[in-house]
């Protein structure tokens, strides 16, 4: 059975006002993972929630350190957990 799991990341840079909440969305909609993502207050942080099967995790992890063009991430800070098997989709949070 694949092992199932919970994705915290706090990527910071220049990913506010880059499309970054939509890369993540439909990065995150193509690996069939579950969550959301939505910007922090700070105007240079985004958050990112993500449940599903670890190896599909750690491409969406992958793809945070990227972003869409005009992104310019500096620092990607991960956490790993258990899912809570609260979210039916994944979604861009305001």
């Amino acid at each position: 059975m694949p092992s199932q799991a919970a994705l915290h990341a706090l990527v910071r840079g220049r990913v506010q006002g880059v499309f970054f909440r939509a890369f993540v969305r439909q990065k995150a909609q193509e690996l069939g993972l579950l969550g959301f993502v939505r910007n922090r207050e700070d105007a240079r942080t985004v958050e990112v929630q993500a449940e599903g099967e670890r190896k599909q995790l750690e491409q969406l992890l992958e793809a945070l350190r990227t972003g869409p063009p005009g992104a310019r991430v500096e620092e990607v800070e991960a956490s790993w957990g258990e899912p809570a098997g609260s979210y039916q989709s994944f979604e861009i949070r305001y």
